[in-house]
C-alpha cells in the first residue's frame, strides 16, 4: 500500500467551480499575461497577507531567484537554507553564482533546524532562505532573531504556505 505525504485533492476539491469559473474568465478574456486579473490577484494577495505589495510570478522558481537577484547576492556569497526541498531552492542560489549551504531539518516540522542556522554562518552568509512545507511555516520568530544579530537577510519560499 503507497500512503501519499500530502493529496491535494482534499484542499483543490471544494474549490473546483471557483477555480473553473477563474479560469474560464481567464480563457474569455485572453489575457494570460499582466492585464486586469494579474492585478486584481495582486491586489488580494497583498491584502491577504498583510504587505504593501505582491507581484504576480511566473513561478516560485522565479520569485525566488528574483528574490535572490533583488538582494544583489552573487559569486562568492552563501546562502543557508533547507536540503528538504523543491531542487529550484539550491538551483536559484547556484545560479546567481552563490553557495547554498545546507542545514539539517527538525524532525518534527520537517523545516529548517533554526538551532544549527548560526552554526552555519560565515563571513560570506549573505541570507537565510527556510522554506515553509505542506502548510506548516518554519519557526520565523527564532530564523529572523539569528539573521538580526548577523545582519543578514531573510527569504521566505512560502509557496506552499501562503497564509
Amino acid at each position: 500500500m503507497t500512503v501519499p505525504s500530502l493529496d491535494l485533492s482534499l484542499h483543490h476539491t471544494p474549490l473546483r467551480n471557483q477555480f473553473k469559473a477563474v479560469f474560464e474568465e481567464v480563457l474569455d478574456c485572453g489575457m494570460f499575461v499582466l492585464g486586469p486579473m494579474v492585478e486584481r490577484f495582486e491586489a488580494h494577495l497583498g491584502e491577504y497577507c498583510g504587505t504593501e505589495f505582491a507581484v504576480g510570478m511566473a513561478s516560485g522558481t522565479d520569485a525566488l531567484l528574483a528574490a535572490i537577484m533583488a538582494l544583489e547576492i552573487g559569486p562568492g556569497d552563501e546562502v543557508i537554507t533547507t536540503p528538504f526541498t523543491f531542487f529550484a531552492t539550491a538551483g536559484c542560489i547556484a545560479r546567481v553564482g552563490a553557495k547554498p549551504i545546507f542545514v539539517d531539518i527538525d524532525h518534527l516540522s520537517l523545516n529548517i533546524d533554526p538551532a544549527l542556522i548560526e552554526s552555519a554562518i560565515t563571513k560570506r552568509t549573505r541570507a537565510i532562505l527556510p522554506v515553509h512545507l505542506f502548510g506548516l511555516p518554519a519557526k520565523m520568530d527564532r530564523i529572523t532573531a539569528i539573521a538580526a544579530r548577523h545582519d543578514l537577510k531573510v527569504i521566505e519560499d512560502a509557496a506552499q504556505a501562503i497564509g
